[in-house]
């Protein structure tokens, strides 16, 4: 764990230091600010307590920002050398990759914590479904988790970040809209594959307070091979 947690936090100063946690975080407090309380919220018209709308748009916004977090992890390291460097050390591939994915997970549940906010806000409103709320946070959290395995696996196959960032939008548009899309268009046994495989189905299941077994096991799969992906990308590289 030792190792893990000094790459971790070696990932962290260099988002703080790069200003690139900075520039996440505001963009992150800004849109999902506007559009929960201003564009299109209905929280103040009809006195509702109810965070839906920003678990909607935080659903949109991590989907794009979070590319942004992984595209340079390994593509960067890879550009420049320095992965060699850290592949003489007494590492393993998964310590690496488990360091970075910690780090960018704890700065998006730092973005996600300082929304709490919203949430005493709404709370002072009228009642609110305690259990909904944070469930829904735990939502935003299992998805970032998968979007940032999936994004390190994309930084791995490539040295060029654009190129990585770009690659896992790719992928990441499948699970966000591809696959629900296609589900509600294929009958039978495919269109349920379908839908299962759709981020959306089980986003929405853990937002409206509601956690099942399948879903824990959607995230748990898609954030193991992602990772696992990229150590055995990591691997052929050493």
């Amino acid at each position: 764990m030792k190792p893990i947690w000094i790459i971790a936090k070696r990932e962290l100063s260099s988002f703080f230091d790069s200003l690139m946690a900075y520039i996440i975080i505001i963009l992150f407090l800004g849109i999902s600010g506007f559009f929960t309380w201003i564009q299109g919220s209905d929280i103040f018209f009809v006195n509702q307590a109810s965070l839906q709308s920003f678990f909607g748009i935080a659903y949109w916004t991590l989907f794009f920002f979070i590319p942004a977090l992984t595209m340079r992890m390994i593509a960067e390291e890879k550009k420049t050398g320095t992965i060699e460097m850290l592949l003489t050390k007494p590492i393993k591939e998964e310590e690496i990759i488990a360091g970075k994915f910690v780090a960018t997970l704890l700065l998006i549940i730092v973005a996600l914590a300082l929304t709490l906010g919203y949430y005493i806000t709404v709370a002072n409103l009228g009642n609110v479904d305690h259990g909904a709320i944070l469930l829904g946070y735990f939502g935003l959290i299992f998805m970032s988790a998968a979007y940032i395995s999936i994004g390190i696996l994309t930084s791995c196959l490539s040295n060029n970040q654009i190129t990585a960032y770009l690659l896992a939008l790719a992928i990441g548009i499948f699970f966000h809209i591809i696959f629900d899309v296609l589900s509600s268009a294929t009958p039978g046994f495919m269109g349920h594959t379908l839908h299962y495989l759709s981020m959306s189905t089980h986003f929405e299941s853990v937002a409206r307070g509601v956690i099942d077994s399948k879903d824990v096991i959607y995230f748990a799969s898609i954030i193991f091979l992602g990772l696992f992906g990229s150590k055995m990308v990591l691997s052929k590289h050493n």
